[in-house]
């Protein structure tokens, strides 16, 4: 961690959020985090429940905003209400563990002020043992100073530069299931800028190309991937995951030339990633070809993990998913030993894996037969 200069003080923080309809969500979010903070600002966009009225007992700075369809202009309002050092985002449905919250607090006591930029960890999957299944580097902590502004409507970011540190908080994304969401907003947001003539980014063009796979619009988001990924003006972890996400698109309209073709575009962009790796091995597995299945899993593993990288990473396929896969594969080849072996890895990595448990006895008595 970057220290603070002798004679430096402990650096101030002001919290600033934006938020409408979040009374199932938002005590809980502040809970985890208000005892760090210097300053509470809450940006409300028109809640009709108790978010506000919850909110008034950790912060007096409570302001309203009218909702114009711009996540960037509310966030923007947010931070030009701060008067700390730093200023640091959380939606309402984030959370500190307590073991992060002492980290953050340990960073505000020994962060150097020349630090502009501070990311942290966000774990948006996780699964119901508490393991990270999807995580990527948000810009969380930014100098006040540095009067950085969001960008885009929707799937903003903090246009930061400067020196940046990779913190090593994470942020858990924690939404709960009873909490009914606006799923069609960001795309309604994205064909709102269409319909009236505003150019999409590069960025935009890959997140509204996102938004379509989601909603079931394939043939549209295969368009507006090869749009995004041909502009050459992709940021490179973006252009990564696009492949990964064609290559989907084109597999759910049943072109698996077109998928296992983008699939290896990705390896333009940098060295390969396990998660596509492993899509290619679903592609002939799918197929019954296990020995090419096998291949691509194995060398999945053979992969070192992407140290650094701001970019989306589900871990469990650089060990678990492609492990317990591969005895799959050697069980089909007949195998028997090798896919026994696999597993027995599988279950090394995640215990508490009932595929890899039952498999276990499955080979048991396969290997008895043999």
């Amino acid at each position: 961690m970057p220290m603070a200069n002798q004679g430096d003080c402990m650096i101030s923080i002001s919290l600033a959020m934006i938020v409408k309809n979040e009374e199932k969500t938002i005590e809980r979010c502040l809970n985890s985090v208000a005892h760090i903070m210097d300053e509470i600002i809450i940006v409300d966009t028109g809640s009709t429940d108790k978010t506000k009225e919850l909110c008034k007992k950790y912060t007096d700075k409570v302001y309203d905003f009218e909702w114009i369809d711009d996540f960037s202009a509310a966030r923007n309002y947010s931070y030009s209400l701060a008067t700390k050092d730093y200023i640091m985002w959380l939606d309402a449905d984030d959370i500190l563990l307590p073991e992060e919250a002492e980290k953050l607090q340990e960073l505000k006591a020994s962060l150097s002020k020349d630090i502009d930029i501070v990311m942290m960890k966000y774990a948006t999957g996780v699964d119901i043992n508490g393991n990270i299944s999807f995580s990527y580097y948000r810009e969380r902590l930014s100098k006040r100073e540095k009067d950085y502004l969001w960008k885009e409507p929707v799937h903003e970011y903090l246009n930061s530069f400067g020196k940046i540190y990779n913190s090593d908080i994470t942020i858990i994304h924690a939404k709960p299931y009873e909490v009914k969401r606006d799923t069609d907003r960001n795309i309604r947001i994205y064909e709102n800028l269409i319909r009236q003539g505003t150019p999409l980014s590069a960025r935009g063009q890959y997140y509204y190309a996102r938004e379509l796979k989601d909603h079931g619009r394939y043939e549209e988001a295969i368009e507006w991937f090869v749009r995004f990924l041909d502009s050459g003006k992709g940021w490179v972890e973006d252009n990564i995951n696009a492949c990964n996400e064609l290559g989907k698109c084109y597999l759910l309209i049943n072109k698996p030339g077109e998928a296992l073709k983008t699939f290896y575009r990705s390896f333009l962009y940098n060295l390969p990633r396990a998660e596509i790796c492993c899509q290619i091995a679903y592609y002939y597995q799918s197929i019954k070809d296990y020995k090419k299945a096998a291949f691509w899993f194995e060398f999945a593993l053979t992969l070192p993990k992407p140290e650094g990288s701001w970019g989306f990473y589900q871990p469990d396929f650089w060990d678990y998913i492609p492990l317990i896969e591969c005895a799959v594969c050697y069980d089909h080849l007949g195998e028997y030993e090798k896919a026994a072996e696999y597993n027995y890895r599988a279950l090394s990595v995640r215990p508490d894996s009932l595929a890899a448990l039952r498999n276990q006895e499955y080979f048991k008595n396969k290997l008895k037969q043999t």
